[in-house]
């Protein structure tokens, strides 16, 4: 292993190309994540807000996160909407999944709709400094056009529910 880290790995690799021949490769191991797009009583979609160190921007995303080590899909999506918006899902229904950055990274996304919202926070991440905000399906695909949403598991998810959404 090249790296060890708290969220992920790195190991390198030596890849044979479809010629023959050979080349180094670095790859990301991670345990994959979920990404919930919670639907309220009201038809309301609710967002995270917060500050991302590497790209040196607040963004607005869906809730998500790590998958922990043996850890149930689903309990994974309810404990992520209790410590992010503060709700649990009455029904979660899975929709797809994806990889992140397949050309570097094994991170496999869960993709989640979540609707029968009820309160039931959980104590966030320490590292985390969430401000959630929900938004009409409508605004949230305008926010997805015009570039206020710049996050790629929140703009897949976003696409993947649209049927679901009335869309």
């Amino acid at each position: 292993m090249k790296f060890e880290g708290r969220v992920f790995d790195v190991r390198s690799d030596v890849v044979r190309l479809p010629d023959g021949q050979t080349t180094p490769l670095d790859v990301v191991i991670h345990g994959g994540a979920v990404v919930i797009v919670p639907i309220d009583a009201d038809g309301s979609i609710w967002f995270v807000r917060q500050y991302r160190h590497p790209a040196g921007v607040e963004l607005v995303e869906l809730p998500a996160g790590a998958v922990e080590a043996d850890e149930d899909l689903l309990a994974g999506a309810q404990r992520e909407l209790r410590e992010e918006i503060g709700y649990s899902a009455g029904h979660l229904e899975k929709i797809g999944k994806f990889f992140l950055a397949p050309g570097y990274s094994t991170e496999l996304l869960h993709i989640f709709l979540a609707r029968d919202l009820t309160f039931a926070p959980l104590q966030g991440d320490v590292d985390e400094f969430l401000q959630a905000e929900k938004y009409s399906p409508a605004e949230a695909y305008a926010m997805a056009q015009n570039g206020t949403i710049q996050d790629a598991k929140t703009l897949a998810a976003l696409f993947l529910t649209w049927p679901s959404l009335g869309g």
